[in-house]
């Protein structure tokens, strides 16, 4: 059998505890069919076979988030400011200044989650008085985690928010001493009021939406992730927000494989909702690209626990098993996989007890089912979870939050929040991810760095010893193909699996803990087919589509901060003022890092500070 495509002379860490390693693979419609050394794989070779040599780049199957709103997210993605890795809040703030003067009416500017104020150097969040400097005329919004959202003047004022509005149910809008909104919305208990307020500003045209979904998905590509397991989310409705996937997958142009769930978005109605869904459209339905998955995250308003360390564990309505019973019910009936967002172990007991009683007169037998996230769940908990047959999905919010969890419950508590080593133990199914873009970062090499070195995104210890690199890409990979029931079919570099590998842009097996933070694709394949290269490998993929609208931050801004940037302003001399910096740099230890990342990143800027 003649091979379409061959990689040869890798270092492949195949996920594969039969042949954990390989030189060499050989791929075909789509899928390996020998994984082995150099000599073997070119065995496979004919006149049409492409070959890559990988120059011993570290090779590793396609990245597989357990927990992300990539549908969502892509809507928006040309529409966002990311702050992700940015290491000041003076950097901050001058990205948000320059993309505020070029932003037009009646757009905002948008920094939708992904960040948290112990990343910056200064410690701390923005104040309000910074955003109204920084951008007087431009609406601004910078969602903080799931507690609080900051607004300037201009923003207000379009939002609509003025002494006589009155606060939402769960939220509270902050006033001053005259009873005027400051600009501060708090989530108290949950986080409706700061999406709801993001849902009041201006949507991009379809053309434009589409071109934010393939630009989302090229930038994930950058980062090494091939699946996704899309959990809906809060204001996406089906079918109607599905139109721009269903679309591009329509026309073969996914280039991350996604898996998603139904996300109910009407309180008292969720029933309603699932007995509508279960007409139109059965798990499975699909392909390899494209395929349904079943239910949840959200399954009834109820019992939904928010996470936000800030305030008190909230207690979840008296209402919530009879309103969650009749929906499992539903559900289990009709063989429809589910998946509930839950934080606390106070909230997942409740649950657990609905799932059991419904397993009693409807037995799950099999049917895939998990809860997300699980931070405090206990021992006893985790056993139940594995009698029912159902896994965890655990996401890097902790890296995020850390801070915020210790404060509240101690360093004690946090050691196993959540107690990823137990739920291995266990044998319960464990996938990883990240739960972007709302809170935390769509970076999956954040998330692996915070398994690996038990530390937040600040640099706060909060495990006493991190996962295995090795359980660490398991989790990402091979892990979290169970959790849309595609085990067997991807997560590992094995004759007869999915074709989906990354060429990493460092050891990801041996870098220090901090370097992990930075790893990125050179050369990212999905079925067998090129969809992103860097380096020795840009001429292999196709060419990146230009970022529609031509204001939008993603044409300027890189998605994922890239620390050369940085240490290329900081290895030299500002030799004056212009509209990005109002201060000097300090001279430089970093002289070795190429002017070039300087040039390209503040170059877009049009900063006049140095001599291009």
């Amino acid at each position: 059998m003649n091979a379409d495509l061959i990689m040869i002379n890798g270092r492949f860490h195949t996920v594969d505890r039969e042949k954990p390693t390989a030189s060499a693979v050989a791929i075909k419609d789509g899928k390996f069919i020998a994984v082995g050394n150099d000599e073997d794989i070119m065995a496979t070779r004919g006149s049409a076979t492409q070959v890559i040599d990988l120059n011993k780049r570290t090779v590793i199957p396609g990245l597989n988030d357990s927990h992300l709103h990539l549908i969502r997210g892509g809507l928006n993605f040309n529409l966002e400011l990311r702050w992700e890795g940015v290491p000041s809040l003076a950097d901050a703030l001058r990205m948000l200044k320059v993309q505020a003067d070029r932003t037009p009416a009646p757009q905002w500017v948008r920094v939708v989650g992904g960040w948290t104020e112990f990343q910056f150097a200064e410690k701390r969040m923005p104040t309000l008085d910074e955003l109204n400097k920084a951008a007087p005329d431009t609406p601004v919004f910078v969602l903080h985690l799931y507690d609080r959202a900051l607004l300037n003047r201009a923003a207000l004022k379009v939002v609509g928010y003025t002494r006589d509005t009155p606060n939402p149910p769960g939220g509270e809008i902050q006033r001053d001493a005259n009873g005027d909104p400051t600009g501060m919305l708090i989530a108290r208990p949950n986080a409706m009021i700061l999406y709801s307020t993001l849902a009041k500003g201006p949507t991009l045209p379809l053309e434009y939406q589409v071109n934010s979904t393939r630009q989302f998905m090229r930038e994930l590509n950058r980062l090494g992730v091939t699946s996704a397991i899309d959990a809906g989310g809060g204001f996406q409705n089906y079918p109607d927000d599905y139109k721009v996937i269903r679309e591009l997958a329509d026309k073969d142009q996914l280039s991350v494989r996604i898996a998603y769930n139904l996300f109910t978005q009407k309180p008292k109605q969720e029933l309603a909702d699932f007995k509508s869904w279960t007409s139109l459209v059965k798990p499975g339905d699909g392909n390899d690209f494209f395929r349904h998955n079943g239910a949840g995250e959200m399954l009834v308003f109820s019992a939904a626990d928010f996470e936000d360390f800030l305030e008190p564990r909230p207690d979840l309505a008296p209402s919530m098993e009879q309103e969650l019973e009749p929906v499992v019910r539903h559900l289990v009936e009709h063989r429809w996989p589910f998946r509930l967002h839950a934080t606390y172990n106070e909230s997942i007991t409740r649950m657990l007890d609905v799932f059991e009683k419904v397993d009693r007169d409807i037995p799950f037998n099999g049917l895939p089912w998990f809860f997300d996230h699980a931070e405090t769940i206990t021992p006893e908990n985790i056993e139940r979870v594995r009698a029912l047959g159902g896994g965890i999905a655990i996401q890097d919010r902790m890296a995020f939050q850390g801070e915020y969890f210790v404060e509240r419950y101690g360093n004690k508590a946090a050691e196993h929040t959540p107690p990823i080593q137990r739920m291995l133990a266990e044998g319960v199914p464990v996938g990883a991810g990240t739960d972007a873009t709302r809170v935390s970062s769509y970076n999956p090499w954040t998330s692996l760095y915070w398994l690996v070195s038990g530390k937040t995104v600040g640099g706060m210890t909060l495990y006493p010893q991190g996962l295995s690199r090795d359980t660490a890409l398991q989790l990402y990979t091979h892990g979290s193909a169970w959790f849309s029931s595609e085990q067997g079919k991807k997560g590992q570099i094995k004759v007869g699996q999915l074709a989906d590998v990354v060429a990493l842009s460092a050891d990801f097996f041996s870098v220090e803990d901090e370097a992990i933070k930075w790893i990125e694709s050179v050369l990212t394949v999905v079925g067998g087919k090129v969809v992103y290269g860097a380096g020795e490998f840009d001429q292999l993929a196709p060419p990146a589509l230009p970022v529609m609208p031509d204001w939008s931050p993603v044409s300027k801004v890189p998605g994922h901060w890239k620390p050369n940037a940085m240490a290329a302003v900081r290895a030299h001399q500002c030799s004056g003022p212009c509209a990005v910096h109002s201060h000097s740099h300090d001279r430089a230890r970093l002289s070795s890092v190429p002017v070039n990342d300087f040039r390209d990143f503040w170059g877009a800027f049009g900063c006049s500070c140095f001599a291009f």
